[in-house]
């Protein structure tokens, strides 16, 4: 069965970082145990990431916190407009597709 989250070689991309050997393989028996790729588990994440997916945002939000990768106020500015967002969209009842078409049409007005 061909794997749905490949992309075409044409459109693909290399993502590459460095680890621990020990978390490489930590991760790959996690995989191998839940019958996935590496590969898949990362699009997978990477998806989630790229459409706001609450459990991703909280986690990364979390170690944001715990890593002390960004100060709270700049932590709470983006959980607001990030709120703010997802209000906007239930309010006018938008979903990606829809949220997609009307940017494609921006860009087809503006390039005229």
């Amino acid at each position: 069965m061909k794997d749905p989250t490949i992309p075409t070689p044409k459109e693909r991309k290399k993502i590459m970082f460095y680890d621990s050997e020990d978390r490489q393989t930590k991760l790959k028996i996690r995989c191998m145990h839940d019958e996935i790729s590496q590969s898949q588990f990362f699009r997978m994440m990477v998806t989630g990431y790229i459409e706001n997916d609450e459990m991703i945002c909280s986690f990364l939000d979390k170690c944001k916190q715990r890593y002390k990768l960004q100060g709270q106020q700049k932590r709470k500015k983006i959980n607001q407009a990030q709120d703010a967002a997802r209000k906007t969209i239930q309010k006018f009842g938008l979903d990606t597709e829809e949220v997609e078409s009307i940017f494609d049409i921006i860009e087809m007005e503006t390039q005229i």
